[in-house]
């Protein structure tokens, strides 16, 4: 079943099907409204003869991707970035794809290539051990797909994508769960240079909150400031101590690194605070005393945006879409295309991305078929 979007969708491009050369980026059967696809562009990750793993451009045949129950062809035209997709560009040592050759990409936007209708896809299984949006076509259950899409653009749909996503269910769970006002005092987003971490403090600051941003790139305090952090704050502020309690500072906290950062945000949380976990860069190991839950009453919210209910999924993306949109990150967001995808997963596994990094399948360094 596919969900139904109120708002008009009408800027996205149908997937218009011509009959084209071998030479194209893919081979078309038209037959009124008809279409077949031979073949497809798509970076591909695979195990190299060192034993290493690199990620190239290939042409691949639609026969390569899955052939689920109730599956649904999409044509995409653009993905964003996300750790999840540099851990799986990494091979097997990343613990999020299992078999390769393997195409990446947890998220997906594009047309139904039936009735080239606007869809959008996020988590499940896609890009991890299903094909996913690094190609420019996928085949999904047809449970996974949110049809039309809320956003009047696609790439502002992947402009957010799961980890605006995720950052709009940390905030709905501070709210609703942790029942957090502007009034309850300042709010900590950890990360927040990152992908996760920039639309956070975006979304909080419109809302009325005092954002306070930790991050580990002072070059980048203009830019949370920009985005309507209060405070800029480096790492130093979550360090490592041996105390189980300190000086509560904070009514309520996102945190998208996990590790011993989480731990120590705990033990500033204000009694009767929250903090939204969303992360695990910093490690996914939490160690940490009761105190901060049976002394000061403290809430830890685990939010998920993978497996989730699809229409909790739609819920947060109206959102995003309306009330929620967070056109700071929308401008700032970096547009490119398959051929400039391994610096920039790369620059995730070594913590040096920042903001949103978006794929657009038409960038591309040769010509391409017009689609």
């Amino acid at each position: 079943m596919l969900l139904l979007a109120s708002r008009a969708t009408a800027l996205f491009r149908p997937a218009r099907v011509v009959s084209v050369g071998a030479s194209s980026a893919f081979l078309f059967v038209t037959d009124n409204n008809n279409r077949t696809m031979s073949s497809f562009p798509a970076w591909q990750v695979d195990k190299v003869e060192d034993g290493s793993f690199q990620g190239t451009e290939q042409t691949l045949s639609i026969d390569s991707l899955p052939h689920a129950e109730n599956g649904v062809l999409i044509r995409v035209t653009h993905s964003s970035l996300n750790y999840k997709d540099a851990l799986s560009a990494s091979g097997n040592k990343g613990g999020v794809t299992r078999k390769f050759p393997h195409t990446p990409g947890i998220d997906a936007v594009g047309t139904l290539v039936e009735s080239g209708e606007p869809c959008l896809v996020t988590g499940y299984d896609l890009g991890m051990n299903t094909a996913g949006g690094f190609g420019e076509l996928i085949r999904v259950p047809s449970e996974w797909i949110v049809s039309p899409v809320p956003f009047a653009q696609p790439r502002t749909a992947m402009v957010y994508g799961t980890a605006g996503l995720t950052a709009g269910l940390c905030v709905q769970k501070l709210v609703e769960n942790g029942k957090a006002t502007p009034q309850d005092g300042p709010v900590v987003v950890t990360g927040a240079t990152g992908a996760v971490g920039t639309v956070a403090v975006e979304l909080l600051a419109k809302l009325g909150f005092d954002v306070v941003a930790i991050s580990g790139k002072p070059d980048k305090k203009d830019l949370l400031l920009q985005l309507g952090a209060k405070e800029v704050c480096g790492r130093d502020a979550l360090d490592a101590t041996k105390k189980p309690l300190l000086k509560p500072i904070y009514a309520h906290g996102i945190d998208t690194v996990g590790g011993s950062p989480l731990a120590e945000l705990l033990k500033q949380i204000q009694p009767g605070g929250s903090v939204a976990c969303c992360g695990l860069v910093a490690g996914a190991q939490l160690e940490t005393t009761v105190l901060p839950f049976i002394l000061r009453g403290v809430q830890l919210l685990g939010v998920d945006s993978v497996e989730i209910p699809l229409d909790a999924k739609k819920a947060v993306w109206d959102k995003l879409a309306t009330d929620w949109s967070c056109p700071q990150t929308e401008a700032s967001a970096v547009d490119i295309g398959r051929h400039q995808l391994d610096p920039y997963l790369k620059a995730f596994l070594k913590g040096a991305s920042s903001g949103k990094v978006v794929l657009d399948h038409s960038l591309t360094t040769t010509s391409s078929s017009n689609l």
